[in-house]
């Protein structure tokens, strides 16, 4: 990281610096082709309460699993590239500049980069320890508590009497 004198520890994360981070590969638990090659920024300079990410999605991939949030809210700003936006059942196609906000609760979304070239864009959002992220399109639910997640599909689920 920077070893600027006027800035304590590394708050400061230069381009040169992020160029050099190692990519790592995530695949999303309950979607194949939701690969995302993906720059930690957040954690080199010692944030813990927002993760903020580079994300580099190559051709013909999608973002995520189609989701929505009940606790954490989320940003992307597209840097390049180009692809499909799905927030709730519409779609938009997006490009560099645009950016897209979700607060909590949030309508489903997700992204697919459906050009030739790789789709990058910084992606942050809160790290509540607790949230429940609902994937509409296959009917299943996770619960992140306690520093474990669990799902469930909405057709195993029970409802309680009472109150809502």
């Amino acid at each position: 990281m920077t070893d600027n004198p006027n800035i304590p520890g590394h708050h400061l994360v230069c381009a040169a610096d992020i160029n050099s981070l190692p990519e790592t590969r995530v695949q999303h638990q309950f979607n194949a082709n939701a690969i995302r090659h993906t720059k930690t920024l957040s954690e080199t300079t010692g944030m813990q309460r927002i993760g903020i990410h580079q994300v580099r999605l190559a051709p013909g991939c999608d973002s995520t699993t189609h989701h929505s949030h009940d606790a954490d809210e989320e940003f992307i700003y597209v840097l390049s590239g180009f692809g499909v936006a799905r927030i709730g059942d519409e779609e938009f196609q997006i490009g560099p500049g645009d950016f897209m906000g979700f607060p909590a609760p949030s309508p489903a979304h997700s992204m697919s980069n459906t050009s030739d070239e790789d789709l990058v864009y910084l992606m942050g959002g809160e790290r509540n320890p607790c949230d429940v992220v609902h994937y509409p399109d296959i009917q299943r639910s996770m619960v992140k508590s306690q520093g474990r997640r669990t799902w469930f599909d909405w057709k195993d689920g029970n409802e309680l009497p009472g109150r809502n």
